[in-house]
């Protein structure tokens, strides 16, 4: 092993070479780059090895995805589980080697999930604690993903816009965007 090998190298080496020889053996449908460690949003939306299953991603589309994400995490404390959807889907992408271009994949937040967007300071005024989807914006933003907020859900919840965190595009209104993206052919996932 060369000296500038390190053991995680060596590590994710023996899982791709494992993983690729069950595949020549047969035993391995399913298996993918993710589960050797290739994912487009570290530490969120985990995927596993499903085994021999139907429809996997198709390299062949153009993935124009707008997530509509309009229910709060049951906890302020917990991260939003439709953004937590979003970079499961980036992730599963990502295992079969597929990268969306940037804005290829929106999350348009509005609804009880709007201050899931806040600052950590504007989320500590209003819940007490820093925002928990924080980390989990900025990886999707880094993925390529866009994320946008209504500001009709802003007005009505009563959030300034200095309020919303930093990369979060603030759009008109969620309807107007949502059917924007679809008449552009765009595919809503709820």
């Amino acid at each position: 092993m060369p000296s500038s090998c390190t053991k995680a190298d060596s590590l994710k080496n023996v899982t791709r070479l494992i993983f690729a020889s069950l595949s020549l053996l047969g035993g391995g449908g399913g298996l993918t780059k993710a589960q050797a460690g290739d994912t487009a949003v570290p530490a969120y939306g985990a995927i596993h090895a499903a085994g021999n299953v139907a429809n996997h991603p198709d390299p062949s589309l153009r993935y124009r995805v707008v997530f509509e994400t309009m229910r709060a995490a049951p906890d302020p404390a917990q991260i939003n589980p439709s953004l937590e959807r979003a970079a499961r889907f980036m992730n599963l992408l990502a295992a079969d080697g597929i990268h969306p271009a940037i804005g290829d994949v929106v999350a348009m937040v509005y609804g009880p999930a709007t201050p899931s967007v806040l600052s950590d300071a504007a989320y500590r005024v209003r819940f007490g604690r820093d925002n928990p989807n924080t980390g989990l914006l900025r990886a999707l933003r880094k993925a390529g993903v866009t994320i946008e907020v209504c500001s009709y859900a802003l007005a009505g919840q009563k959030i300034e816009r200095d309020a919303v965190a930093d990369g979060v595009q603030i759009d008109l209104s969620a309807m107007v965007t949502l059917a924007n993206l679809q008449l552009r052919g765009w595919a809503v996932i709820h």
